[in-house]
């Protein structure tokens, strides 16, 4: 067993970058006997798993694939093993194999393996493009690169939470964003509506975000982040462009939440099946007015409370003369109670785009948290 693992191993780390998967086919062919190894990456609007072979995406509903993806289990189905590729949470597709050993310990080990393939996939991916063009559908713009490169994932799990984030359009996407951070005592989630249109926007929401991120590092207080990255916005902006941000920090031990809503985007929040806006005192956006002082609010979570953030873009969709509306976006966040985090934002932004019958016009950002539990 061990040998098998490690010679396997061994192929990963010292494969070229653009070489990973197939290397790991070779491996795969030696110890196990298995003569076809695919990938199938989320795209960036986790609507269609992409197989790295070249071979038809994978868009249907319920398909093992996405089963597998969905449910981060095993799926066999018609000879085929799938097996799902994440590095801590954060879910990049799945792994396709065939033929599939009988003896479970085996299918043990190749679990394993794409657990090993995710972390390599990490560690690459800012030395080579092909794994992030070979998940797209189409081109993205360059506001929407820009704002994909400056997220920290799309999904994080440890044993007290887990969270997921996604942005729309997803391929077009210009000002929204969110970021996060966490140490194991403390989680620390920021979710910016963006101001403008195309390299404009991102350019104001990623100066606010390194802002943001400089000021955590440097160990300050919330509050204190959204001081220093507001001024960074007017210092550069003079009060001509600002962003609505909400700044939260979350005590893994005990659920106190710190906040400080900056503007923000909404918070919703589903506790044993009922669902309610967590409503805060609303300061200035950042970069709105030279010296803003920011002060922090907090609330308690309860053990298995999920909160839902979203910016207007979610509230004022709309088809013809219709509003999505608040009343149709807290119905479905009851419905997504059974749902992981990531699977919950995927299908409030799918429901939303069959409601306006294609990609929205607005921006639009979705956070799913749930915290599950203290942190030991």
């Amino acid at each position: 067993m061990y040998e098998r693992l490690i010679a396997v191993r061994r192929s990963l780390t010292e494969a070229p970058a653009d070489e990973i998967v197939e290397r790991l086919g070779e491996a795969l062919t030696k110890a196990y006997g298995i003569t076809g190894t695919d990938l199938l990456q989320v795209d960036y609007r986790i609507a269609a798993l992409l197989p790295l072979s070249g071979d038809d995406a994978v868009t249907t509903p319920g398909a093992p694939g996405w089963r597998s993806f969905d449910h981060q289990a095993e799926v066999l189905h018609d000879g085929v093993l799938h097996l799902p590729v994440t590095m801590r949470g954060d879910r990049i597709g799945v792994l396709r194999l065939q033929p599939v050993p009988d003896d479970p310990q085996l299918r043990g080990e190749l679990a394993e393996i794409a657990t090993l393939l995710g972390h390599e996939l990490a560690a690459v991916r800012a030395s080579t493009d092909r794994y992030t063009v070979a998940a797209r559908t189409r081109r993205l713009t360059l506001a929407a690169e820009m704002q994909w490169e400056l997220l920290p994932g799309r999904s994080r799990c440890r044993s007290s939470f887990s969270l997921a984030g996604q942005l729309e359009p997803a391929y077009a996407v210009r000002g929204d964003s969110f970021d996060w951070a966490d140490d194991g005592h403390r989680l620390w989630l920021a979710t910016v509506n963006g101001m403008g249109d195309g390299v404009t926007a991102a350019t104001l929401t990623a100066l606010a975000i390194q802002a943001l991120r400089n000021a955590r590092r440097a160990g300050l207080s919330l509050a204190d982040q959204a001081t220093l990255a507001d001024q960074a916005v007017y210092s550069h902006h003079r009060g001509v462009q600002h962003l609505e941000t909400l700044l939260l920090e979350l005590d893994l031990a005990t659920g106190r939440v710190l906040a400080v809503d900056a503007g923000s985007p909404r918070i919703l929040l589903l506790r044993e099946g009922g669902v309610v806006e967590q409503r805060l005192d609303a300061q200035f956006p950042l970069g709105m007015f030279d010296g803003t002082i920011y002060h922090t609010q907090s609330f308690d979570l309860a053990v298995g409370d999920r909160l839902f953030i979203v910016s207007d873009g979610i509230f004022d969709a709309a088809a013809t003369n219709l509003r999505y509306g608040e009343s149709a976006l807290e119905r479905f966040v009851r419905r997504t109670r059974p749902l992981a985090p990531l699977e919950a934002v995927r299908s409030l932004l799918g429901d939303l785009r069959a409601f306006v019958a294609g990609d929205l016009v607005d921006d639009a950002v979705a956070v799913c948290l749930d915290w599950t539990g203290p942190a030991h």
